[in-house]
């Protein structure tokens, strides 16, 4: 029996009630095939609901006529693997993606008939001919795996940024839009839910629109600080004007806002850099902007890029971005890291941990959520101001949750001690204790939530996750650095577990015979009735409540507080690294790295959960990596050290590495220029190893 997704002015539906998933978009064009079932359950673990993922054209049909679903284009299999693993899944079908792909996902050839005359992303008979036959080869991969057949696949998005970045504006740009969604529908792609990005004028046709959001812009053309980011406001303003401003951009947006509720589908998890801007985006900065949209009223949180990758080997020609393709961004090659919450080879980042703690909480209790509208305390505020508190009420009659901001990237705050928040009911305002806010600090708390038969009053903490027990008892998990002052009415308490920031971020909910959470610092899923933990050679882990089967390999150690430590220890040597130059001239460095391991692993170990992990700290304008004579990556300078999991190439022994290097006069922003030695860097400084066991 399938689910009914549907949705209203104000929210997203399952089965009539309100719905508040969390969406993180992977292109399974960009990583490894064999690698997608680990990728898909971190993403699982992050409490991402719904994947999201182009159907880039240049990957499938980069020759005429020629459609390749091979390998890491096999997108029947990656779509039959987000159902094996739990997640639901949206196709964005293009034909034109963006993506920071080349031609924006066009091939070649599709380009070349447009300077014949064929007139691109409109109703011409002969570019809707070829979309009709590419469509037909992406319905044939999918075909069975729609939410009707009981498949994962729920929704469809249509072209992308139609009107706002390339494609026809009014009437005609919105006639295109449903010329092309009549057509997914004829093909057969028959979905609850189609959607169009509405951000910068865009075209919506008849589709739900979804917007975005990022943290900053790196396709901005300037190379100097951008002046403060709209996104750390709260605010009704759904359209954010950064989005792709190296295009045309409207302030506007095309459609009635009170007639849909507020999505999202690109947040951005992080951002990809180009040659000439390198920002990079960090834990808060990521969690902070969420925070900002949940206040503002978001139904929707849908990240973009939830999963970094790298390009695929083009027989035709590279397949990135470039400026030598007609764009105003010159992006990496291969690397697609985007500084993503899992990251270019399947590591997990700050922002991931970030997002974790929020998703966490809206898959617990995100119904509750998603029915509350909000209400702005102060809608005068602007970016640059540094003094006014930023806060909002969503809420009912009766209970809300109160949101905060004191974030604002690359800026500092003004503090305020001794703020009284106040909860919005209809029969009186409930009053929270004072707290004391630094410049930093962002987040959201409850009043009068209902805890089980118990109803919390108030408390200066942020609620996670529910613990449901083998008796049906229930733990609520908080957490925060204040001190939580947990109010209680008519003196009936629920029982709740407080957790420092710091705590949540490593924190993972996974359920075996109950519910247990689980403190770690690296990445910790539930496989086949078994818990899974990923750590280094010695890994240690705390549960709550104890488990009631010690997890293979490891040894149960004291209790510290109300948790329980386990500890395992890898008999195995570390894997060792060392680097020398081997050439220079004065516009590179090149170094040969060797790798060391105590056994090589074998070439399949990786699939396994078994990695070794190469850090490159390096300092120049960009650096490229081989392997036998071919690059397999290549990374822009951000300060940033770099990694790279020897895994994913089968454990070589030996890599060579290329440093450019990054003169005084290069005109490219950076947020923190290494140290110039006779007005250039270009040095690799170290390298370091990190081992990863499943």
């Amino acid at each position: 029996m399938s689910t009914e997704y549907t949705y209203n002015k104000l929210y997203l539906m399952r089965d009539g009630k309100p719905w508040f998933p969390v969406m993180g978009e992977m292109h399974y064009t960009r990583y490894r095939d064999d690698l997608w079932e680990e990728s898909l359950r971190k993403i699982k673990a992050g409490g991402v609901t719904i994947v999201s993922t182009y159907q880039i054209w240049i990957h499938h049909e980069e020759e005429k006529g020629v459609f390749d679903f091979s390998g890491c284009r096999n997108l029947r299999k990656f779509v039959e693997m987000c159902g094996k693993v739990g997640l639901k899944v949206f196709l964005r079908l293009g034909p034109w993606v963006h993506g920071e792909v080349r031609n924006g996902g066009f091939p070649d050839w599709v380009i070349e008939m447009g300077k014949e005359g064929v007139e691109l992303r409109s109703n011409d008979e002969t570019y809707m001919f070829y979309v009709r036959r590419y469509w037909q080869q992406i319905y044939n991969q999918v075909e069975g795996l729609f939410e009707k057949d009981g498949g994962p696949v729920i929704g469809v998005q249509i072209e992308n940024e139609y009107g706002h970045v390339g494609g026809f504006t009014g009437e005609k740009g919105e006639a295109h839009m449903r010329s092309l969604t009549a057509l997914a529908k004829e093909l057969g792609f028959v979905v609850p839910l189609y959607t169009a990005t509405g951000w910068g004028g865009a075209c919506i046709g008849d589709c739900l629109p979804v917007m975005g959001g990022y943290c900053e812009a790196p396709w901005d053309q300037s190379v100097e600080a951008l002046s403060a980011n709209t996104n750390y406001v709260i605010s009704h303003e759904r359209n954010d004007a950064l989005i792709a401003c190296d295009h045309h951009v409207e302030d506007a947006v095309t459609f009635d806002e009170a007639s849909f509720p507020y999505l999202t589908a690109e947040l951005g998890g992080g951002l990809q850099v180009t040659s000439h801007r390198r920002p990079v985006a960090t834990g808060p900065d990521i969690g902070a902007m969420s925070v900002t949209k949940l206040a503002s009223g978001v139904g929707l949180l849908g990240y973009y890029m939830y999963h970094g990758g790298s390009n695929p080997e083009g027989k035709l020609s590279t397949l990135q971005e470039s400026r030598a393709t007609g764009y105003a961004n010159d992006l990496p090659e291969i690397n697609y890291d985007f500084n993503a919450p899992v990251r270019q080879y399947g590591t997990i980042s700050d922002n991931y941990r970030e997002i974790k703690c929020l998703a966490l909480f809206l898959k617990d209790f995100g119904e509750d959520m998603a029915a509350l509208p909000t209400e702005i305390f102060d809608e005068t505020i602007k970016p640059e101001d540094m003094h006014s508190l930023r806060s909002a009420c969503r809420h009912d009659d009766s209970h809300g949750y109160v949101f905060f901001n004191n974030y604002q990237r690359q800026r500092t705050m003004d503090a305020h001690p001794g703020t009284v928040f106040e909860g919005l009911t209809k029969d009186g305002n409930v009053v929270f204790p004072a707290v004391d806010l630094a410049d930093g600090d962002f987040g959201f708390f409850p009043y009068n939530m209902r805890l089980g038969n118990a109803v919390l009053r108030s408390a200066l903490a942020t609620p996670l996750c529910r613990l449901k027990g083998q008796e049906g008892e229930e733990t609520f998990v908080f957490y925060g650095n204040f001190e939580p002052k947990f109010t209680w009415k008519d003196g009936n308490e629920a029982k709740v577990l407080h957790l420092t920031k710091q705590q949540a971020l490593n924190a993972w909910k996974v359920t075996l015979d109950q519910d247990y959470l689980v403190l770690c610092d690296n990445y910790v899923w539930e496989e086949n009735g078994k818990l899974t933990v990923t750590g280094g050679i010695d890994t240690k882990i705390l549960v709550y409540p104890k488990l009631s089967k010690t997890p293979e390999g490891f040894e149960e150690g004291k209790a510290e507080g109300s948790f329980t430590a386990y500890e395992r220890r890898q008999e195995q040597s570390p894997a060792r690294a060392s680097f020398e130059k081997v050439s220079e001239d004065s516009d590179s460095a090149v170094y040969e790295i060797k790798i060391s391991y105590s056994a090589v692993p074998a070439k399949n170990a990786r699939q396994s959960g078994r990695d070794t992990l190469l850090w490159l700290d390096y300092a120049g304008f960009g650096m490229e990596i081989y392997l036998d004579g071919k690059k397999i990556n290549d990374h822009f300078y951000t300060g940033q050290q770099v990694p790279i999991s020897l895994g994913y190439f089968d454990f070589p022994e030996k890599l060579t590495v290329k440093v450019n290097a990054l003169k005084s006069d290069e005109q490219v922003y950076i947020e923190k220029w290494p140290e110039l030695t006779n007005g250039k860097a270009c040095s690799l400084n170290d390298v370091s190893v990190t081992e990863e066991y499943r």
